[in-house]
């Protein structure tokens, strides 16, 4: 296979990353059978494709149904930490996809790879986190009339998108892939609570039995998270800013209380909120010696590292992925991951199974965008309610779960309205 342009740490890595990416395509049924259909069908055939996603094992499975679809597909990371290094070299070498990402990459290094999958003049975007999309609006504007429409990942890409169509900053249309059932419900929920968890483990080593874990944000991420650390016997505060969702946190079983309060309480602090400066200066004031803190939103914003470094009087790294900081008092608080994405920075991200279902949404939502995107207003747009049914179908039958069908009078009883009592 010719070699195509990249930018990876170390091609020599690509066999033990084509293994890898085997093992995990095991566990993506859904997306292997519209890797089956794309192979046939060809309905991305011709159509250039910028991705700005997480480089993982499940990402590289989308990416290779992409390019059975005929898909000229050029990748780079969505996150500076989250790049699985022999993934990258595999897509290069085995499946001769062009790919910028390695794994630390700095800043400049990252906009450079954006902008290097940009080159390809896309007509379709896929993004995990909006970056693609904000850096041709702002930078590459001249690409912009070649763009059919795009696909978003994640709360945090979503949010940003709604923003740039309330402001009629959105130059074309976007598919919302985070809001579909069986991406958030599924994703969010079970995938971000298990990985998350695994993340802060690995990095750290901890017994979570018996310890406090304060969640910031019941949103589907966070409902995960706290599920998940009450299973492993913590005992789970929760905080937030909305009534509706804190109610609910509530009524799961929760402590609900202001971030303030669980301060000094929280051994082990996790944001998931996709907003900015969530755990603050005044909150590492009142915490306890020896708290941890991570951060599970697409953004290392959620916790204000910068007001941290300003407080301490020392920074150690007593383990990979551990920022330790020493308050003036004597206090220590540590950063898993560098504050980023802690599920991707310290261990490999979403099981395959769960992500068989989103990146299924993914590729189908590009095949939509083919045929659609050009009679489509610049908005965001849900995925079509028929693209959710399918694929929840599909996950089914892969996983041997039969369900009951309407029979002609139960169908017809829900149809009419004539009915009473």
């Amino acid at each position: 296979m010719a070699q195509v342009k990249h930018d990876v740490k170390d091609l020599s890595l690509a066999d033990a990353g084509l293994s890898r990416i085997t093992w995990a395509e095991q566990d993506m049924p859904v997306l292997r059978a519209i890797r089956e259909r794309f192979s046939r069908e060809k309905p991305l055939k011709g159509v250039r494709l910028s991705a700005c996603l997480h480089i993982t094992t499940e990402t590289a499975n989308l990416a290779r149904t992409l390019k059975e679809g005929g898909a000229e597909l050029a990748l780079c990371a969505s996150n500076p930490l989250s790049t699985q290094d022999d993934v990258a070299a595999a897509l290069v070498v085995h499946f001769g996809i062009p790919t910028f990402a390695i794994k630390g990459e700095d800043k400049d290094t990252y906009y450079r790879h954006i902008n290097a999958a940009l080159d390809q003049r896309p007509n379709i975007t896929m993004d995990d986190g909006a970056d693609l999309v904000s850096t041709l609006h702002s930078s590459r504007a001249e690409l912009l009339p070649e763009v059919i429409g795009g696909t978003e990942e994640t709360t945090t890409g979503v949010i940003r998108l709604r923003a740039m169509a309330a402001d009629g900053a959105l130059r074309f249309p976007v598919i919302a892939v985070n809001d579909a059932l069986t991406k958030h419900l599924f994703d969010n929920r079970y995938g971000t609570g298990q990985s998350t968890i695994d993340g802060v483990l690995r990095a750290t080593n901890i017994l979570l039995a018996g310890r406090t874990v304060v969640v910031s944000g019941y949103g589907w991420c966070g409902r995960g998270i706290a599920m998940r650390a009450r299973g492993m016997g913590s005992n789970v505060i929760v905080t937030e800013v909305d009534p509706l969702r804190a109610l609910e946190a509530v009524m799961d079983g929760f402590w609900v209380m202001p971030l303030l309060e669980a301060a000094p309480l929280g051994d082990l602090f996790i944001t998931s909120t996709g907003d900015i400066h969530v755990i603050d200066a005044t909150h590492f004031q009142r915490m306890k010696d020896g708290a941890i803190v991570a951060n599970s939103g697409h953004f290392n914003v959620e916790i204000n590292i910068p007001a941290l470094e300003a407080m301490a009087k020392e920074v150690r790294h007593p383990r990979p992925f551990v920022d330790q900081y020493v308050l003036p008092d004597g206090r220590r608080i540590s950063i898993l991951a560098e504050g980023r994405l802690v599920n991707l920075s310290a261990a490999e991200g979403h099981p395959a199974s769960v992500m068989d279902m989103s990146f299924a949404n993914q590729a189908l939502a590009a095949e939509y965008m083919v045929r659609n995107g050009r009679t489509l207003e610049p908005r965001v747009y849900g995925v079509p309610p028929e693209t959710d049914q399918e694929i929840a179908r599909l996950k089914l039958a892969a996983m041997g779960v039969a369900i009951d069908q309407l029979t002609a009078e139960q169908a017809e009883y829900l149809r009419s309205w004539e009915a009473g009592t």
